[in-house]
């Protein structure tokens, strides 16, 4: 692998670890936050995603698309539970 993707595969990780511990956290200590909610936030980040009209750059696109992948994974867990 090469010096210009290694940057991102490290952010990538370790945005997706820090928003899947934030996630967990959240669904712990709140209880009046539901699947709808963690649903409607992925939703507004699928938006986020579309609406690139100006560029946001390859470290925020990597930080969304990462925020997106631990949205996708937790509430994917979130049904099985």
């Amino acid at each position: 692998m090469n010096d210009n993707t290694d940057w991102r595969d490290v952010k990538y990780k370790e945005v997706f670890e820090e928003e899947t511990r934030g996630l967990i956290r959240r669904k712990q200590y709140d209880s009046g936050c539901t699947i709808d909610d963690f649903k409607a936030i992925l939703k507004n980040l699928y938006i986020k995603e579309g609406a690139d009209i100006d560029g946001r750059g390859s470290l925020q696109d990597t930080i969304l698309s990462a925020t997106i992948a631990a949205y996708e994974q937790f509430i994917s867990q979130y049904n099985e539970d």
